[in-house]
């Protein structure tokens, strides 16, 4: 993936870039080091590579916030142009694809929020985890453990799946897409939203719970026709 970046983005904020410099291997660079010769050398290389690492993560995550292709493009592209803007007053105590990640996620859901395309009433508050039984509330006991894992990974149980991570409520299904599908860490996601950690485990605890709830019946469903 490559960004090019136009005489008006190469004077923001008074920095000049030097036009047609080589480009340079940065494979093995840090996000910071790539960050620092970005900002301090203009080297328009590591912009790029920076681009390359992160481009797809920010499009996939933008297209499961928005729903849209066409809107994730967009959210993509402002994001790394917000970033041309913006990378001078990275600091490096925190770590970049933290900072990156809030970038993509608040501006997916600015976006989203402007395109008033989001609304729902779902509610997960009720979604208790254990009776005094040990049983889970609010989640059917269905046995769907002995369905192989190919069934899982197939296309209509991928549909099934993306399905119902989009119907969950926006603050519930931001953090599961940053945990469980980006794989970042509990305190990187409280970072991110500026939440407690607590407060991110519960969150991702109840999307989790609502999640087996939907795929449950669906796997129940597919295995008594099988």
């Amino acid at each position: 993936m490559y960004i090019e970046l136009s005489d008006a983005d190469r004077n923001l904020e008074g920095m000049q870039f030097p036009v047609g410099i080589p480009f340079q291997d940065h494979d093995q660079s840090s996000d910071e080091e790539l960050v620092a010769l970005f900002v301090e050398d203009k080297d328009e290389s590591a912009f790029n590579e920076i681009v390359n690492r992160y481009g797809e993560k920010i499009h996939r995550l933008a297209l499961r916030i928005t729903h849209n292709t066409r809107y994730a493009d967009e959210v993509l592209q402002e994001v790394f142009l917000t970033l041309v803007k913006k990378l001078y007053s990275f600091r490096k105590e925190a770590k970049f694809s933290t900072w990156l990640y809030r970038v993509a996620t608040n501006t997916s859901l600015m976006y989203l929020r402007d395109q008033k395309k989001y609304d729902t009433h779902l509610s997960l508050e009720d979604y208790q985890p254990y009776d005094e039984n040990g049983n889970l509330i609010g989640v059917a006991i269905k046995d769907w453990s002995s369905i192989p894992d190919y069934n899982l990974i197939g296309k209509e149980g991928m549909e099934k799946i993306e399905m119902a991570i989009g119907e969950l409520p926006e603050k519930y299904k931001i953090v599961f897409l940053l945990r469980d599908v980006e794989g970042l860490s509990n305190e990187e996601v409280g970072n991110i939203l500026e939440l407690s950690i607590p407060a991110v485990k519960s969150r991702i605890h109840r999307a989790r719970l609502y999640l087996r709830d939907k795929l449950s019946d669906y796997f129940f469903e597919w295995r008594k026709r099988t």
